[in-house]
């Protein structure tokens, strides 16, 4: 069938012109278009491998992240049927898993848990309600050309609360696997030292258990049948069906020696079959009010860890994403998931490597996958209901550990203290204060952060690299100078943020230089000029030259060229000049003079 599409397709494109470029707008905005033309029999037996495997981590995924955010199980089987299928049509990632994610499903939970919306009493239509907003929150940014927002965040924010958001998770689910019961305080780290109520020995056993198995699955099994030589494709197949084997013999266990009522092994409970019918009765104009600022916080968060997902194994295939029309098909999934009554989904991180590893080729193993998974949805929820809720928290903890980068905070550190401070910062906020607050503590952060280094440019007084013509920091190297030129360096445009700090660099060079009879001005680095630098510039120039002394431009680009010569800054340098070059400058303004020779040390 693919082959028939791709030919009538091909066949079209070739012999009429109009249609091929409406064909490329709908491709454009229908991505799935693109890769039918090319698809194969191949592919759909690579895609279908891939589509099992995957959906054998949606059910035990999607139950888990539920129970995680505070919800009943069905919404997140929900969320992995119909928000899939809407993003196989519009997402440009051919491997992208959309569904519920551990991160949205924590965000849900604080989300839920402020007094406000507890307050309400209907979690479920709060749900809802936030994937609904998400979903219009996307849209609306799609509609903005806000794709590159992604660019916005750094990547230590970023780490710094998937981070904390871990931690989170793991400090709201050891609980679970001692059966302890929840803490009344809500998603607090501070409330958790109060745990100490006893345990359950049988939840605890039933947990262990389902721990050794996830774990014996992981990198002790992938090496073994790696050893006997099986395919990449058989070992992802083989190790990735751990969390459906913890939940079977966990619920077997349950079932089999009655731990349910003998020994109070918490469960998953009654799970409704069938699809939900789809629905618009969760507008509410009050609760859209209350619970928008933790939807944008949401969508947000979903938006940029899925293209960061999306981007990776793009990368590995040497296929683009389209940022923009990502955020209409993460938007589209999300007001899907509304309508279907799921919770908010975004790309997950474990289950897209696990459908890239098995072999997907295109956005059709998702689809498979979304149609196991609505069969079992339909025909096989009584079998969720003996599902114990320590199997699922183990599942939840071995997904959530890679997540959690204590590493990367301290290599950060070593690399970059103010990126440092704002990665340690964002964790400790989401920690201590909350999701949204953590967020933008470190969004705050690196903005001050840059600020900060934007306003203290890297400034270099250069001299001439022997028998060359090329110019280096006078610290670092051995360089020749003269005794009435200095030479400096602004590897930084020059804004209304630095120009004072520059100002003040150039007024101690000169005290410290008296003798210094010609300044130049190095502009390698310098991107831009603004008005307040610009008239700075000229304050500059009038005070040196009130001094005897000029003030020249060396090497500037073309686009700050074309600005300064729409004033009559060139014109008020004379007889200050703009050389080309700045072996130029020190050719003309340094004359006969004889260079001093300099041993840089580098501080």
């Amino acid at each position: 069938m693919g082959n028939v599409v791709a030919h009538l397709l091909l066949t079209n494109s070739m012999t009429d012109p109009a249609p091929y470029s409406i064909m490329s707008r709908l491709t454009q905005y229908l991505p799935i278009i693109g890769w039918l033309r090319t698809y194969s029999r191949q592919d759909f037996n690579d895609d279908l491998f891939a589509g099992i495997i995957t959906a054998i981590l949606l059910v035990p995924q999607g139950i888990a992240y539920s129970i995680l955010a505070g919800l009943p199980p069905e919404l997140g089987l929900y969320a992995s049927i119909l928000p899939p299928t809407l993003y196989a049509l519009f997402g440009t990632s051919r491997t992208l898993s959309v569904g519920p994610v551990s991160i949205a499903a924590i965000m849900i939970a604080s989300a839920l848990s402020a007094p406000e919306i507890s307050a309400l009493g209907n979690p479920v239509q709060s749900t809802v309600i936030l994937s609904a907003e998400s979903g219009l929150i996307m849209l609306l940014m799609a509609l903005l050309r806000m794709g590159g927002l992604v660019n916005f965040i750094s990547h230590p924010v970023l780490t710094g609360f998937t981070s904390g958001a871990s931690l989170l998770i793991i400090a709201n689910q050891l609980p679970q696997l001692a059966g302890l019961k929840s803490p009344s305080c809500g998603l607090n780290a501070a409330c958790y030292s109060t745990y100490v109520q006893g345990f359950n020995v049988a939840t605890l056993g039933i947990a262990l258990a389902a721990l050794s198995v996830l774990i014996l699955f992981g990198k002790p099994l992938t090496t073994l049948l790696k050893k006997i030589g099986l395919s990449l494709s058989i070992v992802t197949a083989i190790s990735k069906c751990a969390p459906l084997l913890t939940v079977l013999f966990g619920t077997l266990a349950v079932s089999y020696f009655n731990l349910q009522s003998q020994h109070h092994v918490a469960v998953v409970g009654q799970v409704p079959s069938g699809f939900p019918l789809l629905s618009l009765n969760f507008i509410d104009g009050e609760q859209w009010r209350l619970l928008l600022p933790s939807a944008a916080f949401i969508a947000l968060i979903a938006y940029v860890e899925s293209v960061a997902i999306a981007k990776v194994t793009a990368n590995l295939r040497g296929e683009k994403i389209a940022p923009n029309q990502e955020l209409i098909a993460l938007g589209a999934s999300n007001l899907a998931a509304a309508l279907s009554g799921g919770m908010p989904v975004a790309g997950g991180f474990s289950r897209t490597m696990v459908n890239f590893a098995a072999g997907a080729k295109t956005q059709m193993a998702m689809l498979i996958a979304a149609g196991l998974l609505s069969v079992a949805v339909m025909f096989f929820t009584p079998w969720f209901e003996k599902i114990p809720k320590a199997v699922l928290a183990a599942i939840i903890l071995m997904a959530i550990m890679p997540l959690l980068r204590l590493k990367d905070i301290l290599h950060t550190w070593r690399y970059d203290c103010g990126d440092g401070i704002a990665e340690v910062m964002t964790l400790l906020g989401v920690l201590v204060f909350g999701i949204e607050e953590g967020i933008s503590l470190g969004i705050i952060l690196t903005i001050a952060s840059h600020l900060r280094k934007s306003s203290q440019p890297h400034i270099a007084v250069v001299g001439r690299i022997p028998g060359t013509e090329h110019f280096r920091n006078i610290k670092r190297h051995q360089v020749e100078t003269w005794q009435d030129l200095l030479l400096l360096r602004i590897d930084e445009s020059i804004t209304f943020t630095n120009i004072v700090y520059i100002e003040e660099y150039l007024t101690a060079e000169l005290w410290r230089q008296p003798n210094i009879k010609h300044v130049v001005l190095i502009f390698t680095s310098v991107s831009d000029i603004d008005t307040t630098a610009l008239e700075a510039l000229e304050n500059i120039n009038r005070a040196l030259q009130a001094t005897g002394k000029t003030l020249n431009i060396a090497e500037a680009k073309g686009p700050v060229m074309d600005k300064l010569q729409k004033t009559d800054f060139v014109e008020q340098l004379k007889p200050g000049k703009v050389f080309f070059r700045s072996a130029d400058a020190v050719k003309e303004l340094a004359g006969a003079i004889e260079p001093r020779l300099l041993l840089g040390i580098k501080e």
